[in-house]
């Protein structure tokens, strides 16, 4: 079940590859092609029925072990993977060059197109061990609210995590785990004070929009300006 659920997720990022690398197509609207339309399909499997999961060994990745959530365990597996791969090997500069600057790595030697196919692969993969996580920590296959509106706690993570959005290319690891931390720590505060989860939607919203603006050249610029117009003390 695990293996077929994976290699169905991997199989979705190579979609998402295709469409980025060979049909041009811009990647934010390829994964948001995918999200609905797999969201659909997902539903059209089930009926739109909720599917409980009685089977026991499913539920132990939404349990604990050792006193921590089994999901860290699987965060720091996918992180070390993931580090390894991207700080270790060629792979790594290979990613951000693509991601810098495709035309100018082609031109380099390197095979673009490959490299955003594994790039989007293993997303997919990682978008996969997530949904089995969530999964199993409801023990409830639902296609129509799991992972609902998870994808602005992952543009906020990474925001947060340095990486610029639609810059490309450079990227912290480390910096992105802290930014999911940050996040889920703001989403517990506001739901202990009794925020409802409408409002918190619209409260990230915002932040993605500041954090955003505040990594802009423009608005940097404007930083600047403004503070070489403050007068000097004498």
């Amino acid at each position: 079940m695990f293996l077929i659920t994976l290699t169905v997720a991997a199989l979705c990022g190579l979609w998402n590859g295709l469409l980025v690398a060979y049909g041009n197509i811009q990647p934010m609207v390829a994964t948001l092609i995918l999200m609905i339309a797999g969201r659909g399909i997902a539903q059209l499997i089930t009926d739109g029925v909720r599917i409980q999961i009685f089977y026991e060994p499913f539920a132990f990745l939404g349990n604990g072990w050792a006193i921590l959530p089994v999901s860290l365990y699987v965060v720091a597996i996918v992180f070390v993977v993931a580090w390894v791969l991207t700080r270790k090997t060629s792979l790594g500069m290979f990613i951000e060059s693509v991601g810098i600057n495709a035309r100018s790595s082609f031109y380099s030697g390197v095979n673009e197109k490959r490299v955003k196919l594994f790039a989007y692969m293993f997303c997919g993969l990682c978008a996969g061990m997530a949904g089995l996580v969530a999964s199993s920590n409801i023990r409830t296959s639902d296609a129509n609210n799991i992972g609902l509106n998870l994808e602005l706690d992952a543009i906020l993570a990474v925001v947060i995590g340095g990486t610029a959005l639609g810059a490309g290319g450079r990227f912290s690891l480390f910096a992105a785990i802290v930014g999911a931390a940050v996040i889920q720590a703001i989403t517990t505060s506001m739901y202990a004070v009794g925020v409802a989860a409408n409002a918190l939607l619209a409260i990230k919203g915002v932040v993605v929009i500041i954090v955003i603006l505040l990594l802009s050249d423009q608005v940097r610029n404007a930083i600047r300006r403004l503070a070489a117009q403050r007068p000097k003390p004498v």
